[in-house]
């Protein structure tokens, strides 16, 4: 330990807010926002994905409202690596969420002595390995409900610098962070344009108001489209999983290999990496199958509907339909017709268990062949290069973070070398 830092509990320095037991009939479709702990991404949380309160009921719970960059940790849910839920998880409040209810199975931490510790400083040490391997080695449960008794949390011992030093890193971490906020929400900014610029095309028909107009099994459509069904245009895959114990089908693997909490780990319109890979013999030994890289992912079951573009070659394990565009379909109409047609998508799932969508009554479904729409894949295209651009720049920030992080937060690099 560096000369002028200091050893503390965690207790000492952090008090906590419990979120709020639900009660599932509060649940409504407007009213404000619920942050569950399955709502939050590796360090912030999924708008789109929180469920709401009446606002009534929300005026009764103000003490669990969450303001921005307040920071929250999860005390009950998986084993790493499923980070979608995964016990001892922290992240920081984003802007739009602030106002949200915290639910339960989460704690809010508030500051006890601000003039001892910076509070992103505390966020980024409980963002480290450190922390999450003592999570790990307090934590108790089964593989999908470990929880953290918040005795144990607040016991995590760690030696910190002067506030001046914290101050300073945690500036550092922020800067990065930010920028991969930025990017963030300009990629929010750029869908929404390519989803504005595809209603325009092929549901308003914009560019041929002037055209005849013939009827079709989806309404009236320009003469000259077709409307067929989306397995006659394009190919599908389903997936498979190598068995587990055997280590030769993933000791060393560098196949990329999927599966739905890849998605939701990094809720992105592109995707380059998976949390784990294959070898060619496990690819052999299972029904597995390769596609190449610019193919649409949609998970099929459990969780229905997660989207993303592989930038790579790739396979996925069972849970997904793998769809490969081509000069009929391209991917930028397949992306946006998938997104638009969900509801129908989910309205043709079935089983007991778990809902899926199977492969046959996915490749059932009915899509538009259209004609002279040149000038749509060209701004289409330009738009998902961009929105790549910056999730690929976003990828090379995040490692650069954790590997900064680390450093940092030890005291194996000090500023002044950093610095230099």
């Amino acid at each position: 330990m560096p000369n002028n830092w200091r050893t503390y509990k965690l207790g000492e320095l952090i008090s906590y807010q419990k979120g709020f037991a639900f009660k599932s009939d509060w649940f409504k479709n407007k009213g404000e926002l619920v942050v569950r702990v399955s709502d939050t991404t590796s360090n912030s949380i999924n708008i789109t994905s929180c469920h709401r309160i009446d606002k009534d009921k929300a005026s009764e719970l103000q003490r669990y409202k969450l303001d921005q960059d307040d920071i929250v940790i999860a005390t009950v849910g998986s084993w790493p690596p499923n980070y979608a839920s995964v016990v001892g998880k922290v992240i920081k409040v984003p802007s739009q969420a602030s106002g949200a209810l915290l639910n339960q199975n989460a704690v809010r931490l508030k500051s006890i002595d601000e003039k001892l510790h910076s509070k992103m400083y505390i966020y980024y040490l409980m963002k480290s390995d450190y922390f999450l391997k003592y999570i790990v080695n307090t934590a108790q449960g089964s593989a999908n409900q470990a929880s953290i008794k918040l005795t144990d949390i607040f016991d995590f011992e760690f030696d910190i610098p002067t506030i001046q030093e914290q101050q300073s890193i945690s500036q550092i971490l922020s800067a990065i962070d930010d920028k991969i906020e930025n990017n963030l929400a300009i990629n929010k900014t750029l869908e929404e344009m390519a989803m504005a610029l595809y209603k325009h095309w092929f549901v308003d028909f914009g560019p041929f108001q002037d055209v005849e107009f013939v009827g079709s099994k989806l309404g009236l459509i320009p003469k000259g489209w077709e409307v067929k069904r989306i397995g006659e245009l394009i190919e599908t895959l389903g997936g498979g999983t190598p068995s587990t114990t055997t280590k030769e089908y993933w000791e060393d693997g560098d196949i990329l290999w999927y599966s739905p909490t890849d998605l939701t780990r990094e809720n992105s319109l592109f995707s380059f990496e998976t949390a784990k890979k294959i070898t060619p013999l496990g690819l052999q030994k299972s029904s597995a199958k390769m596609f190449p890289a610019n193919s649409l992912l949609m998970s099929s079951r459990a969780t229905i509907g997660l989207l993303t573009i592989s930038t790579k070659e790739a396979c996925t394990n069972q849970g997904f339909i793998t769809m490969l565009p081509n000069e009929k379909l391209s991917v930028y109409q397949l992306y946006f017709w998938v997104k638009q047609n969900m509801e129908l998508i989910n309205s043709k799932c079935n089983g007991s268990t778990f809902k899926e969508i199977s492969k046959s009554n996915f490749r059932d479904l009915y899509v538009l062949v259209a004609n002279d729409i040149e000038s749509y894949i060209e701004q289409s295209k330009d738009i998902f290069e961009k929105i790549k651009n910056n999730t690929s720049e976003n990828q090379n920030l995040v490692q650069l973070r954790d590997t900064l992080l680390p450093k940092l937060i030890s005291g194996e690099v000090r500023l002044k070398e950093f610095r230099e």
